[in-house]
């Protein structure tokens, strides 16, 4: 039986454009810098690339690219989308041209693969509009957003590429965000990529990806969101029982944690769900930063709930005086 893994696809191997892989090299030059300043990473600028020169000599170029792959190695996943996703000044040209060179790359890593994954998905995103439906982002539709980075694509997916409807679908039944993040789903979405080799870099593959990877952050945005609305539905059923503070250490709060301020920080938290829609490209972030925070609080507040209903069937116990 085949694997997508040992079916590795056979590119053709082009002569290097150096004009374009100078002009490519340009524009990633103050984005990596940017990076290397963010992130403390100690980085020289590469000289010829910093003075602006026009038409460099070959060796040039090359040196270039060393710079640029020797950046790549320094840059970790999380830093680059954490990069893109809050302070980033990079635009939908500063993507494509980051695309391009990912893509162009011959020797293919777990890094970069995933890196390339990342910007596929935060290019769509960005260009996706706020009333796409999860129907309307199909692989024909997404294809078409896509098509300034990889051209046309012929939109016949092979057949295991159909794992990543199941994960979609296995997201779509998940109940909580804790469930997302901790039922297996995830990993499930891991593997498929993991396993599909250097067949991830097939055109219909990185649009099967990207639309994966667009559906799972609308996924992971709904069960936020409606995480959230839960604690302060629970906040204010407490609320109304007579509780003013809760132990909130778990949630890295304080142990006696007044209602009023956790219902402002919620508030506060919904800023990052203008009117209930999906906005995809740079409140990600944001929302990692805080769904474990979250997570946490809606778990202690459903716990508390559970108690307070308990303690509903049973006679209150008298106040001391």
């Amino acid at each position: 039986m085949t694997t997508p893994s040992s079916l590795s696809p056979q590119p053709a191997s082009p002569a290097p454009d150096f004009a374009a892989l100078w002009s490519r090299a340009r524009r990633l030059h103050p984005i990596y810098l940017e990076l290397a300043r963010e992130f403390v990473i100690d980085a020289p600028a590469f000289a010829a690339l910093d003075e602006s020169v026009d038409a460099p000599d070959r060796e040039t170029v090359e040196q270039a690219q060393l710079w640029l792959s020797g950046m790549d190695e320094r840059i970790q996943v999380h830093q680059l989308r954490q990069f893109l996703q809050t302070s980033s000044p990079v635009d939908n040209d500063g993507l494509i041209a980051m695309l391009q060179h990912f893509l162009g790359r011959t020797a293919h890593t777990d890094s970069s693969r995933d890196k390339t994954d990342f910007l596929l998905v935060q290019y769509f995103s960005q260009l996706a509009p706020t009333e796409l439906d999860d129907d309307g982002a199909d692989l024909a539709y997404v294809a078409q957003g896509l098509e300034p980075v990889l051209g046309q694509v012929e939109l016949k997916p092979p057949v295991w590429l159909n794992a990543l409807d199941r994960v979609l679908e296995s997201a779509r039944h998940c109940r909580s965000l804790d469930e997302l993040l901790h039922g297996g789903v995830l990993e499930q979405g891991r593997k498929a990529k993991s396993q599909a080799g250097d067949l991830f870099y097939l055109p219909i593959a990185l649009v099967a990806f990207t639309r994966f990877g667009y559906l799972m952050r609308r996924a992971f945005f709904r069960l936020m969101l409606a995480d959230l609305n839960n604690i302060l539905d629970g906040l204010i059923a407490l609320e109304e029982k007579g509780v003013e503070t809760i132990d909130c250490r778990r949630a890295q709060f304080s142990a006696q944690e007044p209602i009023v301020r956790l219902r402002m920080i919620c508030q506060s938290w919904k800023v990052m769900f203008p009117g209930g829609v999906f906005l995809g490209g740079n409140h990600c972030a944001c929302w990692w930063i805080c769904a474990p925070q979250w997570m946490v609080l809606w778990d202690v507040i459903r716990r508390l709930r559970v108690v307070s209903k308990r303690r509903k069937q049973l006679p209150l116990p008298r106040r001391a005086g």
